[in-house]
């Protein structure tokens, strides 16, 4: 079989805290033991633990490439041969990224993209629900709720900023525990909502 046609789309989604990042760092580290061509894109907002480097909350780190926008993603990867190239913080780059993903494959370069599947206050988060629609592969993956220690599938924002700005708005999604708390459906706060009573639950 050529390479073309081994080339897939995986992506890896999920709220805040799910170990996205970490699973990202997983395949990469498998792809550079077999010896494959690899690029790691991270987007140019997560600058939490510098701007060369992917990190997960746990704290494993791997180099990679800062990109602001989809065509800066493009020239860094479309003129090389590369085996495979992993994405991270893919919320941030927008629906161009979904024609940008899909040509990459189509050329014979495995894509895994890595990103939250949905926003703080509990709504889907471009690209990434079209990306894992048109994906050969999906992990959807889950944290740990803060309140009743169940399966979580969202992040509440538990800092009270105003992100009304659009830019404001992707980086408020860029935080740690002190900004934000992993809930279940149950105990996830919907805003504009009186916050739900952990301890009457």
């Amino acid at each position: 079989m050529d390479q073309q046609r081994q080339a897939r789309l995986q992506v890896i989604s999920g709220p805040m805290f799910a170990g996205k990042s970490e699973e990202l760092l997983r395949r990469v580290r498998r792809a550079h033991l077999a010896g494959l061509a690899v690029e790691v894109v991270n987007h140019a907002l997560d600058d939490r633990h510098g701007s060369s480097q992917v990190a997960s909350h746990a704290g494993p780190s791997i180099p990679s490439q800062a990109a602001a926008d989809v065509r800066t993603v493009r020239g860094l990867v479309e003129a090389r041969e590369l085996d495979l190239v992993a994405i991270d913080e893919a919320q941030f780059f927008g629906a161009e990224l979904i024609t940008a993903v899909n040509d990459l494959v189509l050329r014979g370069t495995t894509i895994v993209v890595a990103g939250l599947s949905v926003t703080f206050d509990g709504c889907p988060f471009e690209p990434l629900p079209s990306l894992m629609a048109l994906a050969d592969d999906v992990t959807k993956l889950t944290a740990v709720c803060t309140v009743c220690g169940g399966d979580a599938a969202f992040h509440q924002r538990v800092r009270a900023d105003d992100v009304a700005d659009a830019r404001l708005l992707s980086k408020a999604h860029i935080g740690g525990i002190e900004e934000y708390q992993a809930r279940c459906r149950r105990h996830f706060a919907v805003p504009d909502a009186p916050p739900r009573d952990a301890r009457a639950t």
